[in-house]
C-alpha cells in the first residue's frame, strides 16, 4: 500500500505516518520498498496504526507506545499492570479536574470580583 492509501484508511496525515516511522512507532516489518525505493506498506500496518490511535485516545503518550512497541510483546500480567496504571492515572486526573471545578464553584459562591484589580476584593 502507498502512504496516501494508508493515510486515508487510518485517517492520519502522511506527515504523521512519516513521523511514526522516524521515531520507531512504525517498524521496518511494516515497510517494504519497491524497485524505485518508494515505500509500500504491508497490509498489517492498518491494524498496527489502529492500535496506536486507540492507545493515544485512552491517554498513552507517544513515548509510552514506543516503549511498548520496542518490547515486542507483553505477558498477560504485564499488560494488566500497564492498563491498571493508566486507569489509575485517568482516575487521578479526573479527581484533579473535579477539585478544580469545585474550586471554581467556590469562587462563584463567594461572589468575588476583581474590579479593583486581580486578587483585590
Amino acid at each position: 500500500m502507498k502512504s496516501s492509501e494508508v493515510a486515508k484508511i487510518v485517517d492520519l496525515p502522511i506527515s504523521t505516518i512519516r513521523y511514526y516511522e522516524k521515531i520507531g512507532i512504525i517498524t521496518d516489518e511494516y515497510i517494504l520498498r519497491d524497485q524505485n525505493n518508494y515505500r509500500n506498506y504491508a497490509v498489517e500496518i492498518i491494524q498496527h496504526l489502529g492500535v496506536v490511535k486507540n492507545c493515544l485516545a485512552v491517554g498513552f503518550s507517544i513515548n509510552e507506545i514506543k516503549s511498548m512497541i520496542s518490547k515486542n510483546g507483553f505477558s498477560k500480567d504485564e499488560q494488566t499492570r500497564i492498563i491498571k496504571e493508566k486507569i489509575s492515572e485517568i482516575e487521578n486526573a479526573q479527581k484533579n479536574l473535579e477539585d478544580s471545578k469545585q474550586n471554581l464553584y467556590d469562587i462563584l459562591e463567594l461572589d468575588i470580583t476583581c474590579e479593583d484589580g486581580f486578587g483585590k476584593y
